[in-house]
This record gives structure tokens, sequence and C-alpha cells, in this order.
């Protein structure tokens, strides 16, 4: 029972689409800590130039209560260049490929042939069973190259 419950486990974290999203977001949180360095080192210096200068600068005082508005600005850059970045990187050449697969200039990813499922669905049903995976020639795939032969 243990042994399927991490052999199950392994399976889902070696699956491709968790290594792709645990990657996106180290790289994404990487970013982000250099868009904020970014707008903390030169952004927030400016709106303080621009509010003011000095410790005060980008800060309101009324009545002993400080408006930072500098920091807000400061975090709606950081929004926006973050955003924009994402789109021109991430959106915008995964919508141009999505629009030349619908007009057919760009294949899409191969589908698995009938024999290749039915193949898989044999190997994970052996698997559940506790038996060997099936051999070159029990699987029907030629001994060599391991390719299905295909109709004729």
């Amino acid at each position: 029972m243990l042994k399927n419950v991490l052999q199950g486990f392994k399976d889902f974290l070696l699956r491709g689409n968790v290594v792709e999203l645990a990657v996106a977001v180290v790289i994404g949180a990487a970013f982000t800590a250099v868009v904020s360095s970014f707008t903390e080192s030169f952004l927030q210096p400016l709106i303080g130039l621009v509010g003011g200068g000095g410790v005060t600068g980008g800060s309101t005082v009324i009545d002993d209560q400080v408006f930072a508005w500098g920091d807000f600005v400061n975090q709606l850059i950081t929004f926006v260049l973050t955003a924009a970045v994402i789109y021109f990187v991430v959106v915008l050449p995964l919508k141009v490929v999505a629009d030349r697969r619908r007009r057919g200039e760009e294949a899409g990813p191969a589908a698995p042939t009938q024999l290749e499922l039915l193949a898989e669905i044999r190997d994970l049903l052996r698997a559940q069973q506790g038996l060997p995976p099936a051999t070159a020639e029990e699987a029907g795939r030629h001994a060599h190259t391991g390719e299905f032969p295909r109709p004729v």
C-alpha cells in the first residue's frame, strides 16, 4: 500500500506539467525580485524627487497622518512592468502560435495513435497487477527501433 502511494507521488512529481509549473514559479519569483529591485533602486528615488525630495519625498502629512503615495506609485509601476513582460514574453507568443495552428499554418502536437494508446493502457494494467513491463516482442513493437508496425 505504502509502496503504491510513494510510486504515485513520484509519478505525480515527475509528470511534465508539475515540473514546468515549478520552474515557472521559480523564474517568476526571480523576475519579480529583479523588477522590485529596479523600482526600489531607480523609480522610488525619482518619485521621491518629484514629491519634494528628502526623507519625506513621495509622502504627504496631514494632521499627523502620513500618506505614502510614493510607495503606492512604486508598487503600481512594479505591477505594470511585471504584467507587460509576462504579456509580451509569454501570452503574446502563445497567442501567435495558437492563431497559426487555427489557420493550419503550423501543426499542433502529434496525437498518439490508437496502437500507442492501447499499449499504454496495457502497460498501466500490467503495472497495477505487479507484472513486469512487456518486452518488445510482446508489445508488438519492432525489436530494435521500438516502433509499432504501421498498417499498409
